[in-house]
């Protein structure tokens, strides 16, 4: 079940970069940034109902080898963001279609979220949207140019999801780590996670925004700002991996700081 929750997050924390795709194709920006906040809004309240089962894998350790088994389980929920995200990533040109006429149809009824999910929500528009499924093919990369990669870009947004990844894992097993400040380090983890999102919105939203008002303003190519969404996808995906490095480290680190705290 806790599997389930994180793969769900990061497959939905993923297919919201098609979001800003799908606004600059139809040319409604506005429009999909508040489906954007949706997105993400929900995919952090998935994030914070799947804490507490989370942590209930602590209390449920056997009292011999706890370390061990817990940082087992816990590298098979990070095994379920990596799945999540490649999920995401196979689902990215089949959402930028949906997302084009959820944002068109958004628009339509004047931003009132309700009655596009009452519409979305028929069995003809869900239909409709089953036909645009389908899995990405090596045309849909083949235009992009590695030339046009900000890769300072792809390395930070790969650090700030591998810290994102592991903010609540690390925290809890940190408790372990120094049970005598196990409240502390737990707490830690909204910290982690608040840094995290803070970086991302500095130094990774502001790149994409500006090229999707490029592309709406005939300023920009629109395979310039699908290459970059592609690229911060990938990145994403080797965050999701470079989780697994960092993971015990982090724990460490956050060990170490709390002595600080008390």
């Amino acid at each position: 079940m806790i599997c389930l929750f994180i793969l769900i997050i990061h497959s939905i924390e993923t297919v919201a970069y098609a979001v800003r795709l799908a606004g600059a194709r139809v040319k409604l920006l506005a429009s999909a940034l508040s489906l954007f906040n949706i997105l993400v809004i929900f995919s952090r309240m998935a994030n914070m109902m799947q804490q507490p089962f989370t942590g209930s894998l602590i209390d449920n350790a056997p009292d011999f080898n706890t370390l061990e088994f817990v940082e087992y389980q816990f590298r098979i929920l990070l095994g379920s963001a990596t799945l999540g995200t490649i999920m995401g990533l196979l689902l990215l040109p089949s959402f930028i279609a949906i997302f084009s006429r959820a944002i068109i149809h958004l628009s339509e009824e004047r931003g009132s979220i309700t009655a596009l999910l009452k519409k979305g929500f028929t069995f003809e528009y869900i239909r409709r949207g089953v036909k645009h499924l389908r899995f990405p093919s090596l045309s849909y990369i083949r235009d992009i140019k590695l030339n046009n990669i900000p890769f300072k870009l792809f390395f930070i947004n790969m650090t700030v999801t591998a810290i994102y990844t592991i903010g609540v894992l690390s925290a809890l097993y940190a408790a372990l780590l120094a049970p005598d400040r196990a409240s502390t380090a737990i707490m830690a983890s909204g910290l982690i996670n608040g840094i995290a999102t803070i970086l991302l919105v500095i130094f990774v939203d502001p790149k994409i925004s500006i090229l999707a008002d490029d592309v709406i303003n005939k300023r920009g190519n629109y395979l310039t700002l699908k290459g970059l969404s592609v690229m911060l996808v990938s990145s994403r995906l080797l965050g999701t991996v470079f989780a697994q490095i960092i993971f015990i480290p982090g724990a460490k680190y956050i060990a170490w700081f709390t002595k600080f705290i008390l």
